[in-house]
């Protein structure tokens, strides 16, 4: 049994396909075969059952894709042992970042960090949480930002800021008139929400206390754009709550428009996550401190009260 047949066998566990699993691991396709076969010889069990389409694994085979992964998530951290040992801060970093974060947070830290910190190699993936935390658990992400608490038992959150909700409201609405709003003054069925997946949109929610029902009669949204959102609350359908850092780019016509809450605000906790047994950890503080200094002049707010990032009606993300 060797590490390189583990690999091969997590990448058609992923792929489902050995032709694609072949390209993935820049082999080909006889060769990846031959050696699962290999290692399902040595074993003297069947990891794939072959007479599927999409393949799939056996039960033996799930519970040995689950036994690989970490060998060969260990087996990679060799590297970062000996990294972490020499203080030596660079090399590949894979970094998972929810939607409604990208577009604000990125662009304050990214070119700074990479001015400071240019051996390491950055992957920047835009993942809604779920996929997120199954990327971390599985090895497939180094580190994440997202919004917290998730309460995962093998997830480190680390906070980073707390973006407090800020309230789009158009002239022609009635809370237009109030200067500082209160949550008992949102109503869900006039609340403009971006789509299901989004954990903003179930902090909107959970911010509500109540569920937004749906009319035939009523527009569906299927935009996961806070622009789309202030669009439409300019056409008189309703009222949106953005996150603070997006309201730095609103047009100077629609600052207006924006109304903040009566202390303590509302806000999302957003943190950087990693799995506890993560060894970069020269990079993931490397990211913290640098997020930390271009965010502290950007965010003041002290007085706030954070907002669940998760369903109601579901045990969210717990494992």
């Amino acid at each position: 049994m060797t590490i390189t047949q583990l690999k091969y066998v997590l990448a058609v566990a992923e792929n489902q396909n050995f032709t694609k699993a072949a390209e993935k691991t820049f082999v080909t396709q006889p060769t990846l075969s031959m050696q699962i076969q290999k290692l399902e010889d040595e074993l003297d069990i069947l990891i794939f059952d072959r007479s599927k389409k999409p393949i799939e694994l056996t039960d033996i085979g799930s519970k040995i894709v689950t036994q690989a992964r970490n060998i060969v998530n260990e087996a990679n951290r060799i590297a970062d042992i000996v990294d972490q040992q020499k203080g030596f801060i660079g090399g590949e970093f894979k970094l998972g970042v929810i939607p409604t974060v990208m577009p604000t947070l990125l662009p304050m830290f990214l070119r700074n960090f990479i001015n400071r910190y240019p051996k390491v190699k950055l992957k920047i993936e835009e993942l809604p949480t779920e996929t997120i935390i199954e990327r971390l658990e599985e090895g497939h992400l180094d580190a994440a930002i997202a919004a917290t608490p998730l309460h995962l038992e093998n997830i480190k959150e680390r906070p980073l800021y707390y973006e407090p909700f800020v309230a789009y409201v158009p002239a022609n609405h009635p809370l237009n008139s109030v200067e500082k709003i209160t949550t008992a003054d949102l109503d869900l069925n006039d609340m403009l929400l971006l789509e299901d997946g989004h954990c903003f949109r179930d902090g909107v929610v959970n911010l509500c206390k109540t569920n937004r029902n749906y009319s035939e009669e009523t527009f569906s949204l299927e935009s996961g754009s806070f622009e789309t959102l202030v669009r439409l609350a300019n056409e008189g359908l309703g009222m949106t709550l953005l996150p603070y850092l997006h309201t730095m780019d609103i047009k100077e016509e629609e600052k207006k428009f924006l109304h903040y809450f009566k202390e303590p605000a509302p806000a999302r906790e957003v943190s950087l996550l990693y799995h506890k047994s993560e060894l970069k950890m020269q990079i993931i503080e490397a990211l913290r401190t640098t997020i930390a200094g271009v965010i502290k002049g950007a965010i003041t707010f002290q007085n706030v009260e954070i907002i669940s990032p998760l369903p109601q009606t579901q045990g969210a993300f717990k494992k």
